[in-house]
């Protein structure tokens, strides 16, 4: 296991370095001044640019301004100001994730929780009416666009039937006293069930179809009929044999998919207005704020490595077979 361990982190730093290499460069080539913005604009004074060249260091050649640019990350922990407005990028993405996250997990314990109940009900009883709906909202979840999904329960269920907010988001640990926002667990978790049904309505319906099949293969591999033919318990036939083999590959696909949700979380959060790290992204690009913008990618792509990491090694503790490849 410790092996193991070691080449996953080994692997998780070469494709860190590799990633926000990429990203640096990107950014480098992209038909934008940073020291432009920094200045204020396509009004910006020629003296004005030339300082702020030299003073964001991109008077320096490419190798240079990522070897810097990789230091302030690994070793001061920063990933600079706005160009736009000067804000620590730090801070800004600490506002941010919260809610992102807030959003992502929340939206996948809800996928999770209707995949296995729905996916392991209808490979039981397949063909049967419960099974046939099941196909029609998988049918639905995979077509539908999560923006459309979005307007419509937010028309439906926040404006007709005014059951929930259309919109914004509420601090799980309270508003300022002062803001007049709502705040709290409660609103917390009022203001996010429309985005959480949004954001979790295609995965669930990936992962229904996915268990389904994987059940309904299982059920019938040999050592599944030998525990049957030993008089085992049809309940520890399912918990024990059956859904502890058929469950191995969602375990990988829910790291992939979370990695995924935190860059399609960019629909949800403009539907609904939840100022996330992809609405942050958004108004970056639309300033021209490369900054703000770098540090939204460095830090998804950080949060992606850690977690798909904890899910290796939580897949490996599963199946120690893993270990040896």
């Amino acid at each position: 296991m410790f092996r193991y361990l070691v080449r996953r982190l080994l692997w998780a730093i070469l494709l860190f370095i590799v990633i926000t290499f990429v990203t640096f460069v990107i950014f480098f080539m992209a038909p934008n001044n940073p020291a432009r913005g920094y200045c204020g604009g396509d009004n910006a004074k020629p003296q004005c640019l030339a300082l702020a060249t030299k003073k964001l260091g991109l008077d320096k050649p490419v190798p240079v301004q990522y070897l810097k640019f990789l230091k302030r990350l690994v070793v001061d922990r920063s990933l600079g100001q706005s160009y736009f407005t000067g804000q620590d990028v730090n801070q800004a993405i600490a506002q941010a994730a919260p809610v992102t996250a807030s959003l992502v997990f929340g939206g996948a314990i809800l996928w999770m929780l209707i995949g296995l109940v729905v996916g392991v009900f209808s490979a039981l009883k397949p063909r049967s009416l419960l099974d046939r709906i099941a196909m029609v909202f998988v049918l639905i979840g995979v077509s539908a666009h999560p923006v459309w999904i979005g307007l419509i329960f937010s028309y439906f269920f926040g404006f007709k039937l005014g059951i929930t907010p259309i919109a914004n988001y509420a601090n799980f640990f309270g508003a300022p006293a002062d803001s007049g926002l709502p705040g709290g667990p409660w609103q917390w978790f009022y203001h996010l069930i429309l985005p959480w049904c949004t954001f979790a309505l295609l995965f669930a319906a990936l992962y229904v179809r996915m268990i389904r099949a994987n059940v309904m293969e299982t059920m019938n591999e040999d050592f599944v009929r030998t525990a049957r033919a030993k008089g085992a318990p049809e309940r520890q036939v399912l918990f024990s044999h059956t859904l502890r083999n058929a469950l191995l590959p969602v375990v990988t696909m829910l790291g992939m998919d979370i990695g995924i949700g935190l860059g399609g979380a960019i629909f949800t959060e403009t539907v609904f207005n939840l100022p996330g790290l992809g609405q942050t992204a958004v108004i970056g690009i639309s300033n021209q704020d490369l900054a703000i913008v770098q540090g939204v990618i460095v830090f998804a792509t950080v949060a992606i490595i850690i977690f798909n990491l904890v899910v290796d090694l939580l897949y490996a503790w599963i199946d120690p077979r893993i270990r040896l490849t």
